[in-house]
């Protein structure tokens, strides 16, 4: 199983519930339960198993459907997490990243014009666009920065990928702005995540991390180990901290992997934290 990338189920249940409501109640009802039956499962691998027939019906969803923003959004959410978190194959992620950031734009693209181009805009340009972003958009540029960030790490040995981090922390940022007090807890984890892809000699912004992968613990009540897990890795492997990274290792080893929602991703975080017990010594 991929490990270096414990970021996407948590946004199955919004996959799942968003795709069926355009189907019908009754279909609403039966995708409520499948995305809890998902987030709850503490089988990572039947996880894995099952969710490719999700992809191709999402798939089928969109190409009948190609201009509804909810239908995109929720194939962009399925692609991106299968691949940020179940493809060992970096060729295969890629391609089922580059999948779901495509769907990702196309959605948000709908819903607000000027994001359109953002693929082709330099910085600058990609800046001011987000000035016209408010909350009635919030959740295209959530999920838009998901994917962009599930993208970026499969790619992470290109340097041209990895040029557009600063896009990804800027919309990320405006995404926190917009949404307020409704802003997700996983926001502040990606947002830690891009400040950290790179050193700080290009560009990292290691101690601003700190602060966002602090907030994303502190606003899940510390139930989701995940942000526990990006700490380590991101953060105090970054720092050579070695006593941050190994309380943060215990502190998920030694805790309860079952809550509702995020039993999944704890339980992988939980298997990443022993590859990064066992690797502390050679490491540090």
């Amino acid at each position: 199983m991929r490990t270096t990338g414990i970021l996407g189920l948590v946004l199955a249940g919004a996959l799942m519930s968003g795709c069926a409501s355009l189907v019908s109640n009754a279909a609403s009802g039966l995708a409520d339960s499948l995305s809890s039956g998902i987030l709850n499962n503490d089988d990572p691998e039947t996880v894995r198993a099952g969710m490719p027939s999700y992809m191709i019906m999402m798939d089928g969803f969109v190409h009948d459907n190609p201009d509804n923003p909810a239908m995109l959004g929720a194939a962009a959410n399925l692609y991106a997490s299968f691949g940020a978190v179940f493809v060992d194959d970096p060729a295969r992620a890629s391609r089922i990243t580059s999948r779901g950031r495509e769907y990702a734009l196309r959605g948000i693209c709908i819903e607000y014009p000027p994001a359109c181009n953002w693929r082709e805009l330099t910085y600058d340009e990609f800046v001011a666009t987000l000035d016209g972003l408010d909350a009635q958009h919030a959740e295209a540029a959530y999920l838009y920065s998901f994917a962009t960030l599930a993208y970026l790490r499969a790619h992470s040995s290109d340097w041209n990928s990895l040029a557009e981090l600063p896009q990804a922390e800027a919309l990320v940022k405006r995404y926190l702005e917009i949404a307020g007090d409704s802003a997700k807890s996983a926001a502040h984890m990606y947002l830690g995540i891009i400040l950290t892809l790179r050193p700080p000699a290009l560009g990292g912004k290691p101690e601003e991390a700190r602060v966002q992968f602090e907030k994303a613990i502190a606003m899940s009540g510390g139930r989701d180990l995940s942000a526990k897990v990006e700490f380590a890795k991101g953060y105090a492997k970054l720092l050579y901290d070695r006593e941050l990274h190994d309380r943060l290792v215990v502190e998920v080893l030694e805790s309860d992997p079952y809550a509702d929602g995020l039993t999944l991703t704890n339980v992988l975080a939980q298997q990443e934290a022993l590859l990064l017990q066992a690797d502390a010594n050679d490491y540090f």
